[in-house]
Formats: C-alpha cells, sequence, structure tokens
C-alpha cells in the first residue's frame, strides 16, 4: 500500500491516497496507469505527483490507443537515478516505450510532440532507447517556491530538507512556517542570502547535496515503505 500526494491544480490543494500497486494511480482512467508501474524501480511507499499530469497521461494513452510500457516514472531525490533537478523527483515524468523498436517510439515521440500534450518532449538523439515526456512547469530545472506555495516541488525540497536533518514539520508538500524556517537555516549554513525563498541558488546547492545520497534517519518514511 502506497501513500500518494497529489497537487490537484485546479482547487490549489494537496490531496492524500492510499492505492495498492495494482490499483490505478488517482485521477488515472481506465486503469491505464497503475501504482506499480508509476513507481517503477523507486522502493519509497510515499509517492506524489500531481493532477494536470495524471490528465495528460490520460489523454495521451487515449489518443496513442494501446498500452504504454513504463519504464521510469518516480524517484524520490534520495534514490537517485537521474539528474539533479529531473521532473522525475516531482512526479511529472515518464520514460516510456523501452520495449518497443525505433520505428515505433519514433511514431510514439511525434505523436506526443504533435499532440501538445505534454510541456516538454525530449529530443530522439537524447533518448533513443525510450520516449521522454513531462508535465515541467519551467523550461529547465524546478520553479520558485517560496511560503504559501503549494504542490510537487514543495515535496522535493521538503524531502530534501528532511533528509539533510532540517524539520520541516512533516512532508505535505505545503510551504509553510517551518518550512520556510528550515530553508532559512539551510540557505544560512551554506552562506546564501536568508531570505526562505528557494530559487535556482538553492535549488542548484540542495539537490546535489540530497540526490542519490539514500534515505537518512531523518527522511520521512512513511510506516508501510
Amino acid at each position: 500500500m502506497a501513500k500518494i500526494l497529489v497537487y490537484n491544480n485546479s482547487s490549489n490543494r494537496m490531496e492524500t491516497y492510499y492505492r495498492g500497486e495494482t490499483e490505478a494511480m488517482p485521477y488515472n482512467s481506465g486503469r491505464s496507469l497503475t501504482v506499480s508501474e508509476f513507481r517503477g524501480s523507486s522502493n519509497t511507499g510515499l509517492l506524489w505527483t500531481d493532477r494536470r499530469a495524471m490528465q495528460a497521461w490520460n489523454s495521451f494513452r487515449y489518443i496513442y490507443g494501446r498500452p504504454i510500457y513504463v519504464g521510469f516514472a518516480f524517484k524520490r531525490p534520495w534514490e537517485g537515478g537521474h539528474g539533479t533537478l529531473s521532473q522525475h523527483y516531482a512526479g511529472l515524468a515518464f520514460d516510456v516505450g523501452q520495449n518497443l523498436n525505433s520505428e515505433e517510439r519514433d511514431r510514439m515521440r511525434n505523436l506526443a510532440i504533435s499532440s501538445g500534450i505534454w510541456n516538454y518532449v525530449e529530443p530522439a538523439y537524447l533518448t533513443p532507447r525510450w520516449v521522454h515526456f513531462d508535465e515541467r512547469q519551467t523550461v529547465s530545472g524546478y520553479p520558485i517556491v517560496r511560503t504559501g506555495s503549494r504542490g510537487v516541488y514543495v515535496c522535493i525540497l521538503q524531502d530534501a530538507l528532511t533528509t539533510l536533518g532540517y524539520d520541516t514539520g512533516g512532508l505535505d508538500g505545503v510551504f509553510g512556517v517551518k518550512t520556510r524556517d528550515s530553508v532559512i537555516a539551510y540557505q544560512n549554513k551554506n552562506g546564501f542570502s536568508a531570505d526562505g525563498i528557494v530559487g535556482n541558488l538553492t535549488w542548484n546547492t540542495i539537490m546535489p547535496d540530497v540526490v542519490g545520497k539514500g534515505a537518512s534517519n531523518t527522511t520521512v518514511l512513511p510506516t508501510n515503505s
């Protein structure tokens, strides 16, 4: 059983679901994406994504018209496996089609581009053996988050901070007072302007600090993980 945090882009609220491995992801239609498929090789019992990404998957799966093999989707930052500012850590990215031949992958990639469903589709020269598409919120990297922010990028931040030993008050995707205090403490430790706002400098420092380092004794891990 996985605990799944979903940012509802329509209501600006974080939602919590509990689903078994063979059950459909929240907001998934037709059971075309199970928890196990979304989890991929992640070993954590806590996952996150947003409603918009699930709806994009539904739309693309519908126009593609057949099952889609998912090789990689979600990872928590401390598990590693992707670049330091990967959208996989946000639960917004899919690496798919590893079971297809090159012609079929090209067809899928071209459809992903022409459909306009995804915010980003990786070019073939970067992913020759799979197709990558995602619902990133910025052209590259992660967006600025601050007090009052909600969503998957706040989940990434809280996960990184708690793994590094800072108390964010939990991992809920809501940038509150304790998360801000933790950001300020991290910024002070690293000699930054301690404004409690997480922009490029803080992101580009905290993510290399935590990506692939493994869980620590302060990492938020649900009892069923």
